[in-house]
């Protein structure tokens, strides 16, 4: 691994860093703060078509830029392909946890079920399995889930059985149970504390407030009926902006929630499906996308588009398809994204 990770910072001029593990990654998530050592943890996510799955937690300096296995005890079984990981909004380096603890170091992956794991220095613990499922060993499988960074006792998650649920972690308890669209949802999005997005195999962008749970609000639907909506990202600099992706196109959508129904930009020069959609951590005007090209696009949203579109203001080429991408909250100038079975960190 520190071979590979040396090579890869010589042949990329120290502008990316690479993980190579022995099968194909998918999810991704980055620590929102330094451990004690000033180093940031990455978990990254087996994607393997049966029920026998990893998750790996690996170390990052910034500094000397390496990325390296954290303590081999920090690998875990996961039961099928996670579909999403996330640390805590607001994770720390305590080496004591518990569902309630207000500041806990969790990490949360979806799956079957919403799992909740206490990273400790040198082992994970199982803390918890979110399933709302009571009549039944058999579940809906979890498409994605978002942990609210204004009260993160929430997580919203959401599912091929056209519901997004509300958990309350500390109490591990559902909050409410809403049946979100007509067809399976493929992503969820917090906004504010009470409000979140979703967007669904129906082709709808909807809106949800937790204060009126009888009501949503439709801000966006597929040019083409029923193309189904793949991905959403909330831009957390400026709620008013939210991107979107359409199953089997070049395009990044991006949306004005004060301007239903007409997308404000439209990024079309990826040449292959979009698969994943970041914003800018620190700004309001910039996204990055990744794709079946091979290529993460950085763009910069200007004030008015021009006549022939927007060209991004940088491309990065991968060695494959890019599944996945994550823009650092904690160290902003790195991008992870996850191609066949790397993870690369991209300096931007």
């Amino acid at each position: 691994m520190e071979n590979s990770t040396q090579e890869s910072q010589h042949q990329h001029q120290q502008n990316s860093i690479t993980h190579e593990a022995p099968y194909p990654l998918y999810s991704l998530a980055i620590s929102p703060s330094p451990t004690r050592s000033h180093h940031y943890r990455i978990a990254v996510g087996s994607f393997i078509e049966t029920y026998n799955n990893r998750v790996d937690i690996l170390s990052f300096d910034p500094e000397t830029l390496s990325l390296k296995p954290l303590h081999p005890s920090l690998s875990f079984d996961h039961p099928y392909p996670p579909t999403k990981l996330m640390f805590h909004p607001t994770a720390t380096s305590s080496s004591s946890t518990s569902p309630s603890n207000p500041n806990p170091n969790l990490l949360a992956s979806s799956g079957d079920f919403i799992r909740l794991w206490d990273l400790r220095d040198h082992s994970i613990e199982p803390l918890c399995v979110l399933n709302n499922s009571k009549t039944s060993e058999f579940c809906a499988p979890l498409t994605s889930f978002d942990w609210n960074e204004v009260e993160p006792k929430r997580i919203g998650t959401c599912s091929i059985d056209t519901t997004c649920t509300v958990w309350d972690i500390e109490r591990c308890v559902v909050e409410t149970q809403l049946i979100a669209h007509d067809k399976e949802v493929y992503d969820i999005a917090w906004g504010e504390a009470r409000v979140f997005a979703s967007v669904s195999a129906d082709g709808s962008v909807r809106i949800f407030d937790l204060r009126d749970k009888e009501h949503s609000t439709i801000i966006y639907e597929s040019p083409q009926p029923d193309t189904p909506l793949l991905r959403l990202a909330w831009n957390k600099q400026d709620l008013r902006y939210m991107a979107t992706i359409l199953m089997d196109s070049n395009k990044v959508v991006i949306l004005d929630i004060r301007s239903p129904t007409m997308p404000v930009a439209e990024l079309e020069r990826h040449k292959g499906s979009v698969n994943a959609i970041s914003w800018a951590p620190q700004s309001a005007r910039h996204i990055c996308s990744a794709g079946d090209d091979t290529q993460a696009l950085i763009w910069e949203l200007p004030t008015v588009a021009g006549p022939n579109g927007i060209d991004p203001m940088s491309v990065y080429s991968a060695g494959s398809e890019i599944n996945q991408l994550q823009w650092s909250a904690a160290v902003p100038d790195w991008i992870a994204i996850a191609f066949s079975n790397k993870m690369q960190l991209l300096k931007v």
